[in-house]
């Protein structure tokens, strides 16, 4: 389920694109019908969202929604994709409703969540029709030369890196909340 068709087809995989802001249009989808875990991997930022209003809408409001209606269809385990720096208590506003989101994941009974809060990811935005970020680019090409120097929690991590790192996190998991780091993921 996303905002946009994804550019893999395989006959395992059934997309729906969907409005993932409205719970309407979560409660609309008639399949699956049942989910046995559920990877949530929905993010903006503040500039494309236009706003901290929008901003929240999505990254935390469209995540609890898409957790709930997993929990609702029989999920038992939930991962996430959130933040380095993630705290509610935080006074930066994206790691605040980053942190926020977290907690409130933490409340719906989930047996298993596992939250991958990396540094910053590497990845071609274009192929996923999304603008280049101002000093993104900049800031990889200084994290790759300072990589020896750079704890690895801090270091650039590529999107599979996180993927693997949250099904493995999912499969041979205990109950309870486990947190992953850059540095963690990247092993």
């Amino acid at each position: 389920m996303g905002r946009r068709a994804p550019l893999l087809e395989h006959s395992k995989l059934q997309a729906h694109v969907v409005d993932l802001g409205s719970d309407a249009a979560l409660a609309a989808l008639g399949s699956p019908t049942h989910v046995d875990d559920l990877f949530i991997a929905l993010g903006t930022t503040i500039a494309v969202a236009g706003s901290q209003p929008a901003f929240r809408a999505l990254d935390h409001d469209a995540v609890v929604a898409v957790a709930r209606m997993g929990k609702a269809r029989g999920a038992s385990r939930l991962a996430l994709v959130s933040a380095m720096g993630a705290d509610a208590r935080s006074p930066v506003f994206y790691n605040r409703v980053k942190g926020e989101t977290e907690d409130d994941l933490a409340q719906l009974g989930y047996t298993l969540l596992v939250i991958a809060r990396p540094s910053l990811i590497e990845g071609d935005r274009a192929s996923l029709n999304q603008a280049g970020r101002a000093g993104e680019g900049l800031a990889l090409k200084a994290m790759r030369l300072l990589k020896p120097l750079t704890p690895r929690n801090y270091q650039s991590i590529r999107a599979d890196q996180i993927a693997h790192a949250l099904i493995a996190g999912v499969t041979a998991g205990t109950a309870g909340k486990t947190l992953l780091l850059s540095g963690q993921m990247q092993s």
